[in-house]
């Protein structure tokens, strides 16, 4: 059976004081809860790593990254490595997020170095895949994903592709409150297993988990996870709330 995820993507919030209150409430939370099976990430800003990494060793969740750099080291100033994520035991990072596709101008290409370079230092890639307005609206989306997971992902071999995490976020849906329907929702995420079976085999593709970004929340999280090929979520501004997470958390 694949791996249940909810991972919170903290993004460029909360200052210190704050991320470490909301870091031990939410320790603090799921210690009271039965998250039967369901693995938790936190994804704080670069700077509360070790804090969480610090809190996490004694709690019921993991820590994830936000960005890496595909370089061990070097003069990439304000950057950060996956050799230096290893060393905190960091063990997920968010990759190819609609943000810093759109602000950062990241290409598929780019990503592939990024996939390559965390696989190689054995932490596990949230890869983001997703479509804009204009491009849902062109009928265009089935494309657009497919491309973005071949370009970044297909040329892995099957055991380091076993590693990987897909995140779809309609990128529409993100920070707006409009939430893909549980249908929509579910159609793609079937799609991108179809892609992963046609490329590798069935049993990879039903094994890879396959999480949805895009305005999830406490009230629809449990809709959205009901869906057969939706393996959990990737959290944003919900995230943020220690109430809410954990009702996402539980929503399984």
């Amino acid at each position: 059976m694949r791996k249940k995820i909810v991972a919170g993507n903290w993004k460029m919030n909360k200052s210190f004081s704050e991320a470490e209150k909301l870091i031990t409430d939410i320790a603090d939370a799921l210690d009271d809860v039965n998250l039967r099976g369901t693995e938790v990430v936190l994804c704080p800003p670069s700077l509360y790593l070790e804090m969480a990494m610090d809190v996490a060793f004694e709690s019921n969740f993991k820590v994830g990254a936000q960005n890496i750099y595909p370089e061990d080291s070097g003069a990439f100033t304000g950057e950060i490595s996956p050799m230096m994520l290893k060393e905190l035991n960091v063990a997920y990072c968010i990759i190819g997020h609609s943000e810093r596709r759109k602000y950062f101008l990241e290409t598929n290409e780019f990503l592939q170095r990024k996939v390559d370079a965390l696989l190689k230092h054995d932490i596990r890639p949230i890869f983001c895949c997703g479509e804009v307005l204009p491009e849902r609206e062109a009928n265009q989306h089935f494309e657009v994903v497919k491309k973005q997971v071949e370009e970044s992902l297909f040329h892995l071999p099957v055991e380091a592709f076993k590693k990987v995490i897909i995140a779809y976020e309609p990128v529409w849906a993100i920070g707006t409150g409009v939430t893909a329907t549980m249908e929509q929702a579910q159609e793609m995420h079937a799609y991108i297993r179809g892609l992963i079976a046609t490329k590798y085999n069935r049993q990879t593709a039903d094994g890879t988990t396959i999480l949805y970004g895009g305005s999830c929340n406490g009230k629809n999280a449990r809709e959205l996870f009901s869906q057969p090929d939706v393996d959990g979520g990737l959290i944003g501004g919900a995230s943020l709330k220690t109430e809410e997470f954990l009702q996402i958390v539980t929503s399984f």
